[in-house]
C-alpha cells in the first residue's frame, strides 16, 4: 500500500461520526454511483483518488489573485467588461473561508436530514442589484472553442447548481445564471520558450437547483440503510471490483499445480481461504 493512498478512514470521519461532512464532491459520487458512494461514506473506503492536477491548481490560485486585485478596488476585471457583465467581484470578510473546501467552504446544515452540506467556492461576483454570481474556474488546453457541450461537463453543471443553492439557503439573493472562467492552453506556438499561454473566455449557464434538494433526502435514505446499493452498471471502480473477484475465485479453486506464480511476492493466503472483492 502507498503512503499517497490510505483506504480506512477513522470512523470518527465515516457517516455518524462528529467529523463527517457530505461535500458537494461527495454528492457528485452519489449521482454517479451509489455503491461506492455507501462504501466511501458508510463504511468508510474511498475512491483511490487522482494525482492533483498541479497545472490547474496553479491556473485557479493565479487567477484568484488576479480578480482579488479587482475586487480591492471595488471595479470589474476587463474580461467583465468585455464580455457585458455589468457586475463586480464580490466583497465579503468570508471569502476565504467559502473559497477553502478541505476546512470550511460555503455550509448550511440542512434542517430535514441533519446533514451538514458544503462546498467550496472558486468566486462569487455580484451585480449592482446586489444579487450574488457564482463563478468556476476551469483550465484546459484543446484545439478550437471551448464550451459545455460534453456530457463528462455536467458535473460541472451540478457543481455550479449545488453552490448556487447553498448560497440560497445562506439567505443570499442569488442569479440563476453563473459564469465558467475558462482558460484553454494555446498549443500552436513555435516553442514553448519556458511559458505556455492561455486563450480566456467566459461561458454563462443558467442553473436549476431543484434537483438538489430531493437528492440530499435521497442520500439520506441510502446511509441510513443497512443495504448495500446495486453498482453502477456503468461504474469503472465497480466494474473492476468484479472482473478481479471472478478472475481471482476462479484462480483460487485451482489446484496448486497450475496456478502461475505471482510476479510480485505476497502474503499467501491460508488454506481453503477465499477471496471476496465484489
Amino acid at each position: 500500500m502507498s503512503d499517497y493512498y490510505k483506504p480506512h478512514r477513522k470512523p470518527d470521519w465515516n457517516y455518524g461520526g462528529p467529523n463527517w461532512k457530505l461535500s458537494r464532491s461527495k454528492i457528485d459520487l452519489f449521482l454517479e454511483c451509489q455503491r461506492c458512494f455507501y462504501v466511501d461514506n458508510k463504511l468508510g473506503v474511498a475512491r483511490p483518488p487522482g494525482f492533483p492536477f498541479n497545472l490547474n491548481s496553479a491556473v485557479d490560485k493565479l487567477l484568484k489573485k488576479e480578480f482579488d486585485a479587482y475586487r480591492a478596488e471595488k471595479t470589474a476585471h476587463p474580461l467583465m467588461k468585455e464580455y457585458g457583465i455589468d457586475a463586480v467581484p464580490f466583497q465579503h470578510p468570508r471569502m476565504e473561508e467559502w473559497r477553502d473546501s478541505l476546512r470550511a467552504g460555503v455550509s448550511i446544515r440542512h434542517k430535514p436530514t441533519g446533514m451538514l452540506v458544503r462546498g467550496g467556492v472558486d468566486d462569487v461576483w455580484v451585480y449592482p442589484n446586489g444579487e450574488l454570481i457564482v463563478v468556476d474556474y476551469k483550465a484546459t488546453s484543446k484545439d478550437g472553442e471551448v464550451s459545455l457541450d460534453a456530457e463528462w461537463q455536467d458535473g460541472y453543471k451540478r457543481q455550479m447548481e449545488t453552490y448556487q443553492w447553498l448560497f440560497r439557503q445562506n439567505d443570499f439573493k442569488v442569479s440563476d445564471t453563473g459564469y465558467f472562467v475558462y482558460v484553454n492552453g494555446k498549443t500552436d506556438r513555435a516553442a514553448f520558450d519556458a511559458k505556455l499561454e492561455f486563450d480566456v473566455s467566459i461561458i454563462p449557464y443558467k442553473g436549476n437547483d431543484d434537483w438538489v434538494e430531493p437528492t440530499l433526502h435521497d442520500i439520506k435514505k441510502c446511509l441510513d440503510s443497512a443495504a448495500l446499493p446495486t453498482p453502477d452498471p456503468l461504474c469503472d471502480y465497480c466494474n473492476y471490483r468484479k472482473a478481479a473477484a471472478e478472475v481471482s475465485s476462479a484462480a483460487i479453486k485451482k489446484p496448486p499445480e497450475e496456478q502461475k506464480p505471482a510476479v510480485r511476492k505476497s502474503k499467501p493466503l491460508e488454506a481453503g481461504g477465499t477471496v471476496s472483492l465484489f
